[in-house]
C-alpha cells in the first residue's frame, strides 16, 4: 500500500502541510489574474514582499522564474531547512522599496 502524496509548495517544493497556508496568483489579481495556487504563506510574503505587481504581471508570472531572482533563490535556500508550518514575518527587500 503506498502512503498519500502530500502536495508541494510551487516555489519552494516543501511539503505544503496544513497550515499557513495562502494562495497566490501568478497573475495578480489586480491585473485581471485569476489562477490560484496554495502555497506557504511565508513564500507568498515573500514574493510580495521582493516584487511589485507590475513587475509580477511583466516578468515573474511563472514559478521558473520566480525561483531564477537571486532573492527568492536566497530565500528558497534558507527556508529549505524549516518545517512546513514555519512562518515568521517577511519584510520588504531593500530593491522593492526604491521603486
Amino acid at each position: 500500500m503506498t502512503e498519500p502524496v502530500c502536495p508541494l509548495c510551487p516555489l519552494c517544493g516543501r511539503e505544503l502541510g496544513t497550515v499557513n497556508i495562502d494562495r497566490h496568483h501568478l497573475v495578480p489579481k489586480s491585473l485581471k489574474g485569476k489562477e490560484q495556487f496554495p502555497i506557504h504563506k511565508i513564500c507568498h510574503r515573500k514574493i510580495h514582499s521582493a516584487f511589485t505587481e507590475r513587475e509580477l504581471l511583466r516578468s515573474y508570472h511563472t514559478w521558473d522564474a520566480l525561483r531564477g531572482h537571486e532573492e527568492i533563490r536566497a530565500f528558497i535556500e534558507w527556508v529549505a531547512r524549516k518545517p512546513p508550518e514555519f512562518y515568521t514575518r517577511t519584510f520588504t527587500s531593500n530593491a522593492k522599496k526604491r521603486k
